[in-house]
């Protein structure tokens, strides 16, 4: 293992150790053998970017390679959170540099701006990267891909770079903006792909302990919201809506007056009590829509907890000073609105809860990276989430790695509703543009959550029946330890869903035979079958990279019954049950 610089190891980066990973040591060398100009890391969140990139730069400026260092990131914050992680490996950065501000002291080395401050006056940053042999650190680099005048301000200012490290920790989008100084090559289909020099995902940051396994824990419940025209509409979250259904059903589940959200921040800071009896200090986090939304769920777990919950907004002058605070104390919540959702480090962070309309796979892998960030080995990372079907696929594709796709429109095809698509696609080709959703009038009548699953490592844990807020099911879960290795937790989780499935009396479990009328005619509860049977066979396909139409055919072979578009709810019930016993033996 590398060993950091002389200055380093008493001054590292804030939760880094005073020794490089074994990932950042294999990446380092495989920077210094091949001394490229350019060069792309993507490592998933709270592996350590930041100290790797640092070092690259300690390296570099050592060597005399560079003489001038020039950080790039997506936020004001994170341009403090560089410079103070920069000064603790002895390479004096300044964040308050606005490109155009001229000469800086003489006692820095470097200056922290941002990809806004780098749009907005490339040419300045060009003389400046000019004038000096220039080490250039583009954080997050999608960030670059995000509007074409983002994009090009960068390709203008750092072009004449020495070198350029580009660190992304989220998945790319695929979209028409290429991001500068990444190399695409053509993908199997052909289309243009992002190519990283080095990868370190989370899977493999998994197994080496650096980053912690993260529980889903996804409600659902009854939704009733008035439209534009008037209409009163009534309807389940996690049922097979249409796109401007789903979207509306979610907007009332966080509408801060109705049930769901004060059952679902209640049932958060349960498990943030059982987690604090292992980890005293651990914190918990809910990432808001809006201001209003965000003041006013401060307020519910106020009532909730006693305790004053800390409110981060992201205009507010004191947004970073109360960022570093939170991080510091042991208080219980932080309530943001999108200020934490990217590279901000708070390692305390141990439970969190989605309250946002907010749905990309990139704010998604961003946000759940606020919680994975590893201290001790044991620790779980506990995220509620409403059981929305894009959520939870992005929940069971945790671990599967995505590159920048140049010219592809994002396609709904591994969406947990596929045996619905068709339909879903028609009825959503008749219905008003859901990109203008949230600006149509929009009333909230009521709300109710029940707890729907537990999603841990691709597989589904749960109990049969509705589970409400505050019964003993639902603690099965929110009682988990707040310390378990990944296998003690998968045990635990099968070992609390049978131990209630065996105490069940027995006329509760007894099933309705395959033939009858409701079970014929009963869509809604077809639906319902097929949805799970979907998420399943994904979260098989993420785990095992098996097909998804091989691992039905093999369902089929196995359970018998014809294509589940047109099998019986007993027919389903038994793939459902065969495809969870694959799974329990692939853990074991």
């Amino acid at each position: 293992m590398t060993s950091l610089g002389p200055a380093w190891p008493e001054r590292a980066a804030w939760g880094t150790a005073p020794s490089l990973r074994a990932w950042q040591s294999a990446a380092l060398q495989d920077y210094l053998a091949r001394n490229p100009r350019d060069f792309l890391a993507v490592a998933t969140p709270g592996a350590g970017k930041t100290t790797f990139a640092l070092t690259v730069a300690a390296e570099l400026i050592g060597r005399r390679v560079v003489d001038r260092l020039v950080i790039v990131a997506p936020t004001e914050h994170l341009k403090l959170q560089w410079a103070e992680a920069a000064a603790r490996a002895g390479i004096p950065v300044d964040p308050t540099y606005s490109a155009g501000a001229g000469k800086i002291s003489s006692d820095y080395v470097g200056v922290a701006v941002t990809y806004a401050g780098v749009g907005v006056n490339p040419l300045a940053m060009r003389i400046r990267t000019e004038r000096f042999r220039t080490l250039v650190i583009l954080d997050e680099v999608h960030h670059a891909g995000d509007s074409l005048s983002w994009g090009e301000g960068v390709r203008e200012a750092f072009e004449p770079a020495a070198r350029r490290l580009a660190l992304t920790g989220t998945p790319f989008r695929s979209d028409v903006n290429p991001i500068p100084f990444v190399t695409y090559a053509p993908g199997e289909d052909g289309v243009p792909t992002s190519v990283a020099d080095y990868t370190y995902g989370y899977a493999e940051a998994l197994a080496d302990h650096v980053v912690r396994p993260v529980l889903f824990l996804a409600y659902s419940g009854q939704m009733s919201w008035r439209t534009r025209a008037g209409d009163e509409v009534a309807a389940s979250l996690g049922e097979p809506l249409t796109k401007d259904m789903t979207s509306q059903a979610l907007r009332t589940a966080l509408d801060p007056q109705g049930s769901w959200i004060p059952s679902v921040l209640q049932a958060a800071d349960k498990r943030l009590s059982e987690v604090r009896r292992h980890v005293p200090d651990a914190g918990g986090l809910v990432i808001a829509t809006d201001q209003d939304s965000a003041r006013a769920y401060a307020k519910t777990l106020k009532q909730i907890t006693g305790e004053s919950a800390t409110v981060v907004l992201s205009d507010e002058k004191a947004a970073s000073k109360k960022i570093s605070a939170f991080s510091a104390d042991d208080s219980r919540w932080m309530v943001a609105v999108r200020m934490v959702s990217e590279g901000v480090d708070v390692p305390r962070l141990a439970v969190g809860v989605w309250a946002t309309t907010t749905s990309t796979p990139l704010f998604f892998a961003q946000a759940v990276g606020r919680f994975v960030r590893a201290r001790t080995r044991g620790e779980i990372a506990s995220v509620f989430l409403p059981s929305v079907p894009g959520l939870l696929t992005y929940a069971a594709e945790l671990e599967v790695q995505r590159d920048h796709v140049l010219g592809r429109k994002v396609t709904d095809e591994g969406d947990i509703f596929a045996a619905e698509q068709d339909l879903m696609n028609q009825a959503n080709a008749g219905e008003a543009a859901s990109d203008e959703l949230d600006a149509l009038p929009f009333e909230a009548l009521g709300s109710e959550a029940r707890f729907d699953h537990a999603l841990y490592d691709g597989a589904q844990f749960g109990h049969e029946g509705e589970v409400h807020v505050g019964s003993e099911e639902e603690m099965d879960f929110l009682g988990i330890p707040g310390l378990l290795e990944p296998d003690q937790m998968r045990s635990l989780l099968r070992q609390r869903q049978e131990d209630r499935r065996r105490t069940k009396p027995r006329a509760e479990v007894e099933e309705r035979p395959a033939d009858s009328l409701a079970d014929v005619t009963t869509h809604e509860h077809l639906a319902v079958l097929r949805r799970e049977l979907n998420g399943l066979v994904a979260s098989w396909n993420h785990r095992t990279g098996q097909a998804h139409g091989i691992t039905h055919a093999a369902l089929r072979k196995e359970c018998g019954g014809p294509a589940a578009a047109v099998a019986n709810a007993e027919q389903l019930r038994k793939r459902i049950d065969r495809i969870r016993e694959w799974s329990v033996r692939k853990s074991s």
